[in-house]
């Protein structure tokens, strides 16, 4: 099995699902693990993973990741839902004849975990999501960072005008710029964390895959996160988990909180992530075992 040179093993295979679509996907970590079903952000691949390798042996968990429709080594899925992916991911715990496990989601990964939930609740055992994405009101695009806030506004222009732009970022992202530079007004909190070289190299070498095919996929999953979701969260039988920060200028806090207010059972926000962005809080909530068991609670002001 390969091994990266920091020491973490991984395997890679590919399913069929209907009409011949391929989904990439990854394990990281040792066989034997614990399995969780780990969903990254947007864009992302199943590259994505903390520049810690010691956290995830710690805790003795495998974790099972794929690219999603155009990232990667996954074909596209134009038109595609949040609630597509959500049976792609049933169909791959399948493959590898896994019954129930948990999931976490970051960013954009946090609508797809919970759809997964409420599309196959007999198959999630609990929910984690970290600075999760939720639908947005036109009040709360206007404190997100400038490529997102205008990523919002293309959004409403529609499908064409969206992925003009992203190819545009997608060039910036892959050259010298890179996240820090197309992020460069985020919080200081997240800038501190985009200037670590670990962290800037992991960053680098998971956008270059996921975007690898082009644009179009990325197009296709902020237009499905644009949307209202198209899956039941009432139908989420799991608890879950709702990491945020009080300063996400990519999903703010009360979007989030709109969300949370849908489901059954969300646990409650620790005290001291006022003033922290999304990577602040993924990065110290990403003691791994934090993000999978310990509670959160948006409901509360």
């Amino acid at each position: 099995m390969p091994v990266t040179e920091d020491g973490v093993m991984y395997e890679d295979g590919e399913i069929q699902r209907r009409g011949g679509r391929t989904l990439a996907w990854r394990w990281w970590g040792e066989p034997g693990g614990t399995p969780v079903l780990r969903l990254q952000g947007t864009p992302g691949s199943r590259l994505y993973r903390h520049p810690d390798p010691a956290i995830q042996r710690g805790l003795g968990v495998r974790y099972l990741m794929a690219d999603r429709p155009g990232y990667g080594g996954s074909a596209r899925l134009p038109g595609r839902g949040v609630a597509d992916i959500a049976d792609d991911l049933a169909v791959l715990l399948d493959h590898h004849q896994l019954d129930r496990v948990p999931v976490m989601g970051t960013s954009g990964g946090g609508p797809h975990a919970l759809a997964v939930a409420a599309r196959h609740p007999g198959r999630i055992a609990a929910v984690s999501v970290i600075v999760g994405a939720s639908p947005l009101e036109p009040d709360e695009a206007d404190r997100l960072v400038g490529v997102n806030a205008a990523g919002y506004a293309a959004a409403e222009r529609g499908w064409d005008a969206l992925h003009e732009l992203l190819a545009q970022v997608r060039v910036r992202l892959l050259g010298d710029e890179g996240m820090a530079g197309v992020l460069s007004d985020a919080p200081p909190e997240d800038r501190a964390i985009m200037k670590d070289p670990a962290w800037q190299k992991l960053s680098r070498a998971n956008t270059a895959e996921a975007l690898r095919q082009g644009a179009e996929g990325w197009t296709d999953e902020s237009m499905a996160l644009h949307r209202p979701w198209d899956f039941d969260p009432e139908r989420i039988r799991s608890t879950v988990t709702w990491w945020h920060g009080d300063n996400d200028m990519n999903a703010p806090l009360t979007a989030a909180k709109r969300a949370a207010a849908r489901l059954k059972s969300v646990k409650r926000r620790p005290a001291g992530l006022a003033q922290r962005g999304p990577f602040r809080v993924a990065d110290t909530r990403g003691r791994d075992r934090a993000r999978v068991a310990q509670p959160l609670d948006l409901s509360e002001s």
